[in-house]
């Protein structure tokens, strides 16, 4: 029997500290949260990769959420608390920058697996990596053809000994056009991982966005149903 892969980790493989969300006051951690920054003139903006100098806070809610925080003015009393300063300057397009920046970050990922070579486009080349067992993680576009991701899914299932099992790829929120710009090819409708590490670089990325904009992260099936 072939060695069953890591189908798609949730989580990025390495230890992460938790953080707090200033809106709900729960531990997540901090890979699963996104950080706001104040600039040195009070100005909040996104800080999707962590890496902006100063002081930050954390938030874990999704879209409508947050927008509604915003419009009650509990986000500035939150980030007010957790700044310690009432002089803050949240821009009203907030949650448009911070989705932006959450599907940049993960097509960004996308791009960088592609350079490093462990991630494959083209039907042809997933669908002989898939039976061979040597497909981590699969995900289509969210404007593929059902026929065609069925067939990718099938022989994902067959390569993994799980046949019979409804293993199925992600449907991503972005359309293949999306896609082509990000790796810097044509027509990718369908994406393959084949290496663990990467998969989970990847999905840690991915469930972000989708957690905050509201895209089913679960059951794909439903989507591919309608699609």
């Amino acid at each position: 029997m072939r060695k069953l892969p890591n189908e798609t980790p949730s989580k990025p493989l390495d230890r992460v500290p938790d953080r707090k969300c200033i809106l709900t006051g729960e531990s997540h951690p901090q890979s699963e949260l996104v950080r706001l920054a104040m600039g040195p003139d009070g100005q909040i903006a996104p800080d999707v990769r962590a890496k902006a100098e100063g002081r930050g806070a954390w938030i874990g809610v999704d879209r409508t959420t947050l927008e509604a925080a915003q419009a009650k003015g509990q986000l500035k009393g939150a980030l007010a608390r957790a700044f310690k300063t009432g002089q803050l300057i949240i821009p009203d397009d907030l949650a448009d920058r911070l989705e932006t920046g959450l599907q940049r970050a993960t097509l960004d990922r996308l791009g960088l697996e592609a350079r490093g070579g462990t991630l494959l486009t083209g039907s042809e080349k997933i669908e002989t990596a898939a039976r061979q067992g040597d497909l981590v993680m699969l995900m289509h576009a969210s404007d593929a053809g059902r026929d065609g991701s069925a067939k990718l899914d099938q022989a994902w299932r067959v390569g993994s000994d799980r046949e019979g099992q409804d293993v199925r790829g992600q449907i991503l929120p972005v359309d293949r056009q999306g896609l082509s710009v990000a790796l810097g090819r044509q027509n990718v409708v369908h994406i393959g991982i084949t290496n663990a590490r990467a998969a989970g670089r990847i999905s840690h990325m991915l469930e972000r966005w989708r957690r905050f904009i509201g895209h089913d992260i679960v059951d794909d099936d439903a989507e591919k149903k309608v699609a």
